[in-house]
């Protein structure tokens, strides 16, 4: 993924010079610092992400994302892939981040009151320690200020039966995929789960090779499914093993570079920043099956919703996802430089999906059965035993499971998370799991008095 950074200022080369440095892992093909009216620019980038583009626009902009929209508010609302963008113009800098947010994006005011802005927390944090997070679907420019240009909400159910919405989804997760075919030879994170699996079968086809990258535990139950899902669809299968010290090892890197402490969300990275650190060796773009839970109810309490309940509940999961997921997503693929492309979050397939009626994702009948609609998409796609394998958590299907509570519990006393479990903020640390991954935060940022940019997973989750 690429990176981005910049001040409403102009000549303030050598502070955004510090900035981009901070984020340099996110891309090694290029870098450049624009001077504008006003602002002063920075931005690196990958090789997968050096795609011709106008000229003009490379004078005064920088972007996260394959193909920018132009600075205007009208042009927004009409671009479909993901992007974070900065642009010098007229009017002094332009700020916009797509609508689920899937690119990240923060900003805040130095203590000259400029605004300053960056695809990471850390590079903010060279020249300010007031950090927000950039709303998604939003654009600033001096003139209006903040404005929403698109937000995700509720949509009319579709009508039809379940044959006519299943085929309408497989259409259009099959074009998603393929809008995204970069090279010939791509990767996919593979778990063996649903989600994961779709998008390795849906590109395999299209593909001369398929690189799959699995990862965890000895005897973890997502290595044994991605062999299989792998073996069925002649891919060439890697597989990362790791024990207790592994995880260790990695955890200050990890919480580096994911900017977080929030224990469900450092679990589910770890793992994943290992099976991309191995897929950086091999592909410079990979798939990832993120969204699919938000989009069809996967997660397990919400079977037990009632079906009218549904909507609103999956809208907000939808909603917090580019401070939660996404953000393990980007952050675990930027500190390989690789690019990580999220077909289920194709807007297409998002506006399509949000109109699937309820019963068609969480399906009562004989036995409730979590994303039904998906599955009956695949149905001749994958193996049966993946296409009917239940959820399980990214942590816990690559046996992470309770390890580092364990490892914190036999660490950390009781009277030491007494002491340490309120933050300056006011938040109350969850477990001394959390505060292990806090103490190590602290280490790399400091003890931050606002926190209210950072994502924290819910209740529900966490069950």
């Amino acid at each position: 993924m690429a990176g981005i950074v910049g001040i409403g200022n102009d000549g303030r080369e050598e502070q955004v010079a510090r900035m981009l440095e901070t984020i340099g892992h996110r891309g090694d093909a290029g870098s450049k610092i624009l001077k504008g009216q006003d602002v002063t620019l920075g931005a690196v980038w990958s090789e997968a992400q050096a795609v011709p583009t106008s000229l003009t626009l490379r004078k005064q902009a920088a972007w996260d994302g394959n193909h920018p929209p132009l600075p205007e508010p009208s042009a927004l609302a009409q671009k479909r892939e993901p992007f974070a963008l900065a642009a010098a113009t007229p009017d002094g800098v332009f700020l916009a981040r797509d609508r689920l947010g899937v690119s990240p994006l923060y900003y805040g005011r130095a203590d000259d009151g400029v605004l300053c802005f960056a695809s990471e927390v850390k590079a903010l944090l060279v020249v300010t320690q007031d950090v927000r997070e950039f709303p998604p679907g939003a654009y600033y420019n001096g003139q209006d200020g903040f404005e929403t240009f698109s937000e995700i909400d509720r949509r009319s159910a579709l009508q039809g039966d379940a044959s006519q919405i299943t085929s309408g989804l497989r259409l259009r997760l099959e074009q998603a995929v393929c809008r995204r075919i970069d090279a010939n030879v791509m990767g996919c994170w593979l778990s063996g789960g649903l989600d994961s699996s779709t998008m390795a079968a849906l590109a395999r086809p299209h593909l001369d090779r398929l690189h799959t990258f699995a990862a965890g535990l000895p005897g973890a139950p997502d290595l044994r499914f991605a062999r299989q899902v792998a073996n069925f669809l002649g891919t060439i299968h890697h597989e990362v093993i790791v024990n207790l010290d592994d995880l260790l090892a990695v955890l200050p890197e990890v919480i580096y570079h994911l900017e977080s402490f929030d224990a469900l969300l450092v679990r589910s990275t770890l793992t994943n920043y290992l099976v991309t650190k191995c897929a950086a060796d091999y592909v410079g773009s990979v798939f990832s099956g993120e969204g699919a839970d938000e989009l069809f109810g996967g997660y397990a309490y919400l079977k037990e919703l009632e079906l009218d309940q549904l909507p609103d509940e999956l809208l907000d999961l939808i909603r917090r996802l580019h401070s939660l997921a996404l953000q393990r997503v980007d952050r675990s693929a930027s500190a390989h430089g690789l690019v990580v492309y999220i077909p289920f979050l194709d807007l297409d397939v998002v506006d399509y999906a949000m109109r699937i009626p309820p019963q068609f994702k969480v399906r009562r009948k004989d036995e409730v059965i979590e994303k039904w609609v998906l599955r009956q998409a695949l149905a001749d796609a994958l193996p049966d035993e993946v296409l009917w394998r239940p959820k399980a958590k990214f942590w816990q299907g690559a046996g992470v499971s309770d390890v580092l509570a364990r490892f914190a519990e036999s660490r950390i006393s009781d009277e030491e998370f007494k002491y340490e479990c309120t933050l300056p903020n006011g938040w109350m640390l969850i477990s001394k799991e959390e505060l292990m991954y806090y103490r190590i935060f602290r280490q790399h940022f400091g003890e931050l008095s606002d926190l209210t940019w950072m994502g924290r997973c819910t209740s529900k989750l966490r069950s």
